[in-house]
């Protein structure tokens, strides 16, 4: 009984196995590509390897990405939880890093701590209500979940720019229209006089209490079972509505707080620039970790040295910026590619069952 318990069951392992594997060809392929390019497999990776983890300054970058990312990937992971697919992450920063704006300006009086708590709220209510909204469109009215979220991206970015470029710009903002800035004493501050600001415990944090939320509470059993199956569930009286939006709830609140870290700590103020696509790398952050909370906070600390690699394969290889964004796509679907896998590898059967 006991070693049954310590050992990792088939399904266990091939949630880490497979994703490590897809990862693994993700990263031969897109070596190739820019072989083609020009650059030297190897040299490719010694400087995303350089940029990401290669000092105490690249590890800052690295996890000062991460923070928003571990936030994005939970907006995906617990949703699906209950069997429900959103990739409207990205709505749900943009529209909460906005919302969590307009709340410190509008508590720029108040003390530091205050504003910040107004601001977490409000970039977690309206992130949180962005997703529900996808949620209410799957389950009241059968929209599927992945083309609402989608689309719903692009209303949020819309609402973005007309706010941003409309009544909440800032006049002295010319070339660059953004709203007014958040007074310094009411951001985000840095941990241990390091670049890394606070979001990174955010992020922390919030993977932890998901993941204590949906494998030790009865409210999380619930949702498994409505994601493993809904029929089911239904006939046992599990409220399916309240459960799916609220699950959808918490995981825009996510997004939403991310945006808020993101205004609160890197751009003192909301512009376009905040949707720079860590909902759409936070996708691929929550399929890597097949929607594991804890497995979260070791994949974004990893996509977050990818995303910070950028700018070094520029400088070192004369590749572009957006390079990076072939790699992340390959992942993708190398990670889409792999679900034929499951249930299908016997050796790792033989080897939990010999375990056990």
């Amino acid at each position: 009984m006991t070693t049954s318990i310590l050992v990792p069951s088939r399904k266990s392992l091939e949630s880490i196995v497979i994703p490590a594997f897809a990862f693994l060809i993700s990263m031969m392929l897109f070596g190739g590509f820019c072989a083609l390019w020009g650059a030297p497999f190897w040299a490719v990776f010694a400087s995303i390897y350089r940029a990401g983890f290669g000092s105490w300054y690249s590890w800052q970058n690295s996890l000062v990405r991460a923070a928003p990312l571990m936030l994005c990937g939970l907006c995906t992971a617990i949703p699906a939880r209950a069997g429900l697919i959103t990739v409207g992450n990205e709505g749900a920063f943009v529209l909460g890093g906005l919302a969590a704006a307009a709340a410190g300006l509008a508590t720029q009086s108040a003390p530091a701590f205050l504003s910040l708590c107004c601001m977490a709220v409000a970039g977690a209510a309206v992130g949180g209500l962005w997703i529900m909204a996808a949620g209410a469109l799957q389950h009241y009215r059968g929209v599927n979940p992945v083309i609402s979220s989608l689309l719903l991206n692009y209303i949020a970015l819309a609402c973005l720019l007309q706010l941003v470029e409309g009544p909440m710009r800032d006049p002295h903002s010319l070339n660059f229209p953004a709203t007014y800035a958040i007074a310094e004493s009411h951001q985000l501050g840095t941990i241990f006089n390091s670049r890394i600001h606070l979001g990174l415990v955010f992020g922390v944090v919030a993977s932890i209490l998901g993941w204590f939320f949906l494998e030790h509470t009865v409210w999380g059993m619930k949702v498994k079972i409505i994601g493993g199956n809904s029929k089911a569930a239904a006939l046992i009286g599990l409220p399916l509505g309240a459960l799916i939006l609220g699950a959808s709830f918490l995981g825009g609140a996510c997004a939403g707080l991310a945006g808020m870290v993101e205004v609160a700590a890197v751009q003192g103020r909301a512009s376009h620039a905040i949707a720079a696509g860590y909902g759409y790398v936070g996708i691929l952050v929550a399929f890597l970790a097949r929607q594991s909370p804890l497995r979260i906070i070791v994949v974004s600390v990893i996509l977050g040295a990818v995303v910070a690699s950028g700018g070094a394969l520029q400088r070192d290889l004369d590749l572009p910026d957006a390079t990076i964004v072939v790699f992340e796509g390959i992942t993708f679907l190398m990670i889409l590619a792999s679900e034929t896998l499951y249930g299908r590898l016997n050796w790792l059967k033989d080897k939990s069952d010999a375990a056990s």
